[in-house]
């Protein structure tokens, strides 16, 4: 670990100036967070002061739609005691001086909230001591606001500008000597801040990945096989290579892991409609191996099989479920599916890259440029020091961008045809060559007593495998909800092999196990004569902390009075019992605790004697902790989450058939369009605990919540995603 004198760095800037480093470790461990790796990491970050007063924060993380671009700059800007005003933002490229350049895991809040603090802190110290050192006066006589120092006792005051040369040269403060500013005094953070990016979004100005243009650069598309992991046999790429436009054809043999460069033909033009019309002609043959059961209809059907014996694997137990159900007043059974989904970015993946002499040029819209890097070092045999990565703002992310299969892809062709190539995919290769959202079917069972109190749950769990282990982000863990509310428990898993690869979506595993459970509790309490709100509140009892068990995965525990908190809020602003709903129209809510953020939803919907289903208005309510730092950002990223998850529940699943993705494009997978996305009012409880992220947590009550209300409004219990399946007419 580093010395703490030496976590920070001071220099001339070019032209004169202040150059702040800073490399910190941070104080919340991987394992809080999720993500295994050592104990501690380190983050780096730089503010530059000019002498003309113009203060730099660099942003060191990807911009993915997450607004972290301007929030850690924020952090920063407090501590830096500097107008916000006065501040511009550059984006970083991929630097061995940041590390944890990634974004995912809505973990940019907890791992910065101190760190980047401490870095705005120090160079407000420096400057104040480069001042006192002019005037000839004790710092602790020294004060700042807006960029700059003043003097209170003799009315002096000089600008950062003016100081920031001779700040250079100040000691370097050691972190137990800086002092934080109270919240009281927040001036930025806590403050509604517009995204400076905005404007540019709106009035279609090029930033992001797809809008990448280079010198000399040509366009590339390049054809995999549909049936995941399939082999290259044969192809006409020499017909192809006479096509108007095409530069290049080529064969590409690649490996069997699907993160990195596949078999395929890739094809370079002049334009990408050149190259994509070349595409069309293709004749490809390949060697699909074997794909037999590698179907939906046959998976629901091993699922149903497997639900009739024993789990493979018991995750928990507690109690004795089987005495718990017969002495039940009333037991249900209920078995609830979500599908595979895809990403659905509104930009399609895409990469530039310039490869010349041996080094390497990158434009990316990552969410995870390092491993994107070692991954084309392996792939091209060249060091990662040849290697340059431009961040590029991304058109969405939620996950698909994690994997970097498409900086791989554009990284090869560019060194094949030694020139600037832009690979762009079709909508088609965006979701039929995805690293999907797993489905999940889980075979419920529950019993409550006489007064509807939740006495024992069981759930056969039936997810998939790859390669002998549990699938990317399939996998449940020992303490969902409900475990540890409850005496008898009974978690079991059954495991079905995959070849379709799957991967982190926005809310990971709880965007699928939200829906199931908080579902099957309502219906519950519905059986149990119980109101949901008052069945939650029941079940989740007196305010106390629940550790996590030890592991890789092990958080700071489940707090059940911050869960409390956000249902009695949500209930509250949504008027939850207080009026008589006309026919057809019911409330459902839903709250789930994920990325350590506790929320709660409660959706009004109108389902229509047709069927047809209109989302009236959702209530969101969420404990982030002690501070919001951007409430704008914050109640849009909320906003954000809870239409994604309507979305996902109204008109967005995947069918499997021959390893191949039925679907490909949005006339099938249906994107919640602007005619049905409701009214989301965003309230957020704040408690004294650590600040978290945001990104996330407010996704998974939405699912459950439309669902929930359904029921309130039609008494038809959907059991499944989504709902375009279902039929929900008055006739049905």
């Amino acid at each position: 670990m580093l010395a703490r004198r030496n976590f920070l760095k001071a220099s001339l800037a070019a032209g004169g100036g202040l150059l702040l480093t800073a490399t910190l470790p941070t104080l919340a461990k991987a394992a809080t967070l999720g993500h295994a790796g050592p104990d501690a990491v380190t983050l780096n970050a730089y503010v530059r002061i000019a002498p003309d007063g113009r203060v730099t924060i660099t942003a060191k993380n990807p911009e993915v739609g997450q607004g972290i671009k301007i929030m850690l700059p924020m952090l920063i800007a407090e501590e830096l005691d500097v107008a916000w005003a006065d501040v511009q933002i550059e984006q970083a490229d991929l630097d061995p001086r940041y590390p944890a350049q990634v974004a995912g895991g809505s973990t940019a809040t907890p791992v910065n909230w101190l760190p980047l603090r401490q870095v705005g802190a120090a160079g407000r110290q420096m400057l104040i001591a480069a001042a006192a050192a002019e005037w000839g006066v004790p710092a602790t006589t020294c004060t700042t606001a807006a960029g700059q120092v003043m003097h209170a006792a003799s009315g002096r005051s000089l600008s950062y500008g003016a100081l920031a040369t001779k700040a250079a040269t100040q000691p370097v403060p050691d972190l137990k000597t800086l002092t934080l500013k109270d919240p009281k005094s927040f001036t930025i953070i806590g403050k509604p801040t517009r995204n400076i990016e905005v404007p540019r979004i709106v009035t279609g100005q090029p930033m992001f990945g797809i809008d990448v243009s280079v010198p000399g650069m040509l366009y590339a598309v390049f054809q995999k096989c549909d049936a995941h992991g399939g082999r290259l046999v044969s192809s006409n790429v020499a017909d192809i290579r006479k096509l108007p436009g095409v530069r290049a054809a080529f064969e590409v043999k690649g490996g069997t892991d699907l993160r990195g460069l596949l078999d395929g033909v890739a094809v370079v033009a002049d334009s990408w409609w050149q190259a994509n019309r070349a595409r069309q002609q293709l004749q490809i043959n390949w060697d699909e191996g074997d794909i037999a059961g590698q179907n939906s209809a046959d998976f629901a059907a091993t699922a149903v099989r497997m639900s009739k014996g024993r789990p493979e694997t018991i995750l928990r137990k507690d109690g004795d479920v089987n005495e718990a159900f017969g002495r039940a007043a009333h037991v249900v059974e209920a078995t609830y599916h979500y599908p595979f989904l895809s990403h659905m970015d509104l930009e399609p993946q895409n990469c530039t890259a310039s490869y010349a002499d041996g080094k390497l040029e990158i434009w990316a819209p990552t969410q995870n440029p390092a491993p994107g890097s070692k991954l084309v070092s392996a792939t091209l045999g060249i060091p990662e020091s040849a290697i340059k990565v431009h961040m590029v703002r991304a058109g969405g992310g939620f996950g698909r961008r994690l994997s970097n299969d498409y900086m791989v892809e554009a990284a090869w062709i560019s060194k094949v045809v030694g020139a600037p190539v832009k690979v762009l995919w079709t909508r088609e290769d965006d979701m039929r060559h995805d690293f999907y959202r797993p489905a999940g079917t889980h075979f419920f069972k529950g019993g409550v007593d006489a007064n509807g109190n939740l006495l024992a749950l069981a759930d056969h769990f039936v997810t998939f495998s790859q390669d002998g282990v549990i699938a990317n982000s399939a996998d449940m863990g020992p303490t969902e909800f409900p475990a540890r509310m409850i005496e008898h428990l009974e978690f079991g898993a059954s495991m079905i092999p995959l070849r379709a690869p799957t991967g982190p979506m926005r809310a990971p595993r709880s965007n699928g196990l939200g829906f199931a459970f908080q579902s099957f509790l309502d219906e519950l309490a519905h059986a149990g004569g119980r109101d949901p709100v008052d069945f939650a509140l029941n079940l989740l009892g007196k305010p106390r902390l629940l550790p996590d068990p030890p592991g890789p995965r092990a958080g700071p525990g489940f707090d059940t009075g911050r869960m409390a908190g956000v249902i009695r809020l949500v209930a509250e602003k949504s008027g939850w019992g207080r009026e008589k709903l006309p026919a057809g129209t019911g409330m459902g809510l839903g709250y789930y605790f994920s990325h350590l953020g506790y929320f709660a939803e409660i959706v009004k919907a109108t389902v229509n004697a047709t069927g047809a289903i209109t989302v009236d208005k959702v209530w969101v309510a969420g404990d982030i902790g002690r501070q919001i730092i951007n409430p704008l950002n914050a109640e849009n990223q909320a906003q954000g989450s809870a239409l994604d998850g309507i979305g996902q529940a109204l008109g967005q699943g995947l069918h499997l058939e021959g390893a191949k993705v039925v679907e490909g494009n949005f006339d099938t997978v249906l994107p919640l369009r602007m005619r049905q996305a409701p009214p989301v009012e965003v309230h957020f409880l704040v408690t004294d605990h650590p600040p978290t992220g945001l990104g996330e947590p407010a996704l998974p009550p939405a699912l459950p919540a439309l669902t929930n209300a359904i029921f309130a409004a039609t008494g038809k219990r959907i059991r499944s995603l989504p709902l375009k399946d279902h039929d929900l007419s008055t006739t049905a």
